[in-house]
C-alpha cells in the first residue's frame, strides 16, 4: 500500500499529500500506529487486515521520483506490481470524489508516472483522491498542489482508507462500484 505526497513538515496538509493523509488515517483505523519505520526511501509500517499482512509505504524522495522508493521497497519485500495499491492526489477530479483504477496511464501525475517508468508496468490498482482543478488563468499548477488542501478535498481523504479496504477484501470490482462516481463535489 503506497500513499504519494511529499516529506517535510511545510508540505503537510497540500493537495499532493493526499495520499500520505489517507495513508496515515488508514495506518490509524487497522491499529498500525504512526509510520515512522525507514527502508528505501521510504518511512513504513507493517500491519494485518483480514489475516493478510500489508506494508504502508510514504516514500521519502518527493512526489516526482516516488517509483525509485516504491521500486525498491517491492523488491525488498518481494511484492509485484499487480498487489501494490497507491493513493494519491488528482486534479482532474471534483474535490472529495474518489475514483478506484485497475491498471491504466499516469494521466499526468507525475508520481505515478515515475512508478510506471521505475516498475515497467502499469498494471497496479490505484485510488484517485479528487482534489479539484486550479482556475488556469488564475493559479499555477504547481501553486495549487502545493497549497493547502480545503475541506471538501480532505473529505475525499477520509473515505479512501475504506476504499482501501473494500479494494483488498473485496476486489476492484466491488471498490469501483462503490467508490467511482459518489462523493461530495466541489463547487471550485
Amino acid at each position: 500500500m503506497v500513499g504519494l505526497g511529499n516529506p517535510g513538515q511545510k508540505y503537510e496538509m497540500t493537495r499532493h499529500n493526499a495520499g500520505f493523509l489517507a495513508l496515515d488515517l488508514l495506518a490509524q483505523r487497522l491499529g498500525a500506529g504512526p509510520i515512522r519505520q525507514a527502508k528505501c526511501q521510504s518511512l513504513y509500517t507493517c500491519c494485518t487486515l483480514e489475516g493478510r499482512s500489508l506494508l504502508l509505504m510514504k516514500p521519502q524522495t518527493f512526489m516526482n521520483l516516488s517509483g525509485q522508493a516504491v521500486r525498491d521497497m517491492a523488491a525488498a519485500f518481494h511484492v509485484p506490481p499487480e498487489r501494490i495499491v497507491v493513493v494519491y492526489d488528482d486534479i482532474s477530479l471534483p474535490a472529495g470524489r474518489l475514483r478506484v483504477r485497475r491498471s491504466g496511464s499516469a494521466g499526468g501525475h507525475n508520481g505515478i508516472k515515475d512508478i510506471l517508468y521505475q516498475l515497467q508496468s502499469d498494471q497496479f490498482p490505484r485510488i484517485k483522491i479528487g482534489v479539484g482543478a486550479p482556475d488556469r488563468d488564475r493559479e499555477d499548477l504547481k501553486d495549487f498542489v502545493l497549497d493547502t488542501l480545503d475541506s471538501d478535498a480532505y473529505e475525499g481523504v477520509k473515505r479512501a482508507p475504506e476504499a482501501v479496504i473494500t479494494l483488498l477484501c473485496q476486489g476492484v470490482d466491488q471498490a469501483m462500484q462503490q467508490f467511482n462516481g459518489s462523493g461530495p463535489i466541489s463547487n471550485n
